[in-house]
């Protein structure tokens, strides 16, 4: 013990430096003895490793698996990277779903411990004690969440669709806003805009497609208006007109109503 003290022992007189990780704590272990072991002892004149032969017949296997008793008890992650202890549920890092770690109470707090990796044991989790009903989840635990309706990209299944996609983002944005509004014959629609990218151009259709979707127009020929009215003024976003100022007028019977 003296010797391995003084050689793996980081100290001010081996100048060894510190262990990153218990592993490599354990690499060093192993050389050391692979240096000592092979040396003639002093005394007996005989190295380490030959008198060991000799002693085998008289020493007891080791078992196969360390003794664990500090890490705690063992628990199976489950599918739903869970684990549970006391009946409370405590979660852990997603990648060891279906592994064994090991936990322990320390305290007011769970640590989990997964010891079978390639680096040795390392602290996997660490929970404040709960009860059964209110389980203890974190969200670094699990993976992100897949993207939502609203942030999904829209993807081409027909030439057509690919061909109006190529137009560009203000495409792109036409069709989630117009699907959001619940747009009617959107397929007639993406047409007409194809046609139009081949007289007046893709990237001028395109601008038109985006102020249609930052405006909110859907309706049967918007695209033509606006494209037409960008050509003739420069860029201008048309917003739909209010319901008291509408060109249109409604039913005359109900003009009046609640005035």
């Amino acid at each position: 013990m003296k010797i391995a003290k003084a050689d793996l022992v980081p100290t001010d007189h081996n100048l060894r430096e510190e262990y990153s990780d218990f592993a490599q704590l354990e690499a060093a272990c192993e050389q050391f003895m692979a240096e000592v072991n092979t040396r003639p002892h002093r005394v007996t004149r005989r190295p380490p490793l030959e008198m060991l032969a000799a002693e085998h017949e008289h020493l007891h296997r080791l078992p196969r698996l360390p003794h664990t008793v500090c890490f705690g008890q063992t628990r199976k992650v489950n599918w739903q990277s869970t684990i549970s202890v006391g009946g409370a549920i405590y979660s852990v890092p997603h990648e060891l779903v279906d592994e064994r770690v090991w936990v322990r109470i320390d305290g007011t707090e769970l640590i989990v411990v997964h010891v079978d990796g390639p680096g040795g044991p390392r602290e996997v989790a660490r929970h404040q004690l709960t009860t059964p009903g209110r389980p203890a989840l974190r969200d670094e635990h699990y993976p992100p969440k897949p993207d939502g309706a609203l942030d999904r990209k829209p993807r081409a299944r027909t030439l057509e669709e690919r061909a109006f996609l190529a137009l560009g983002e203000g495409a792109e944005r036409w069709l989630i806003a117009a699907a959001a509004a619940g747009t009617s014959r959107v397929r007639r629609k993406m047409a007409e805009a194809i046609d139009l990218s081949k007289l007046h151009g893709t990237e001028r259709v395109e601008r038109a497609l985006r102020t249609c979707a930052d405006a909110g127009r859907f309706a049967d020929g918007d695209l033509a208006s606006i494209l037409a009215h960008q050509q003739a003024t420069g860029e201008l976003i048309l917003f739909p007109a209010p319901e008291d100022r509408s060109l249109q007028r409604s039913t005359r019977s109900w003009e009046g109503f609640g005035r």
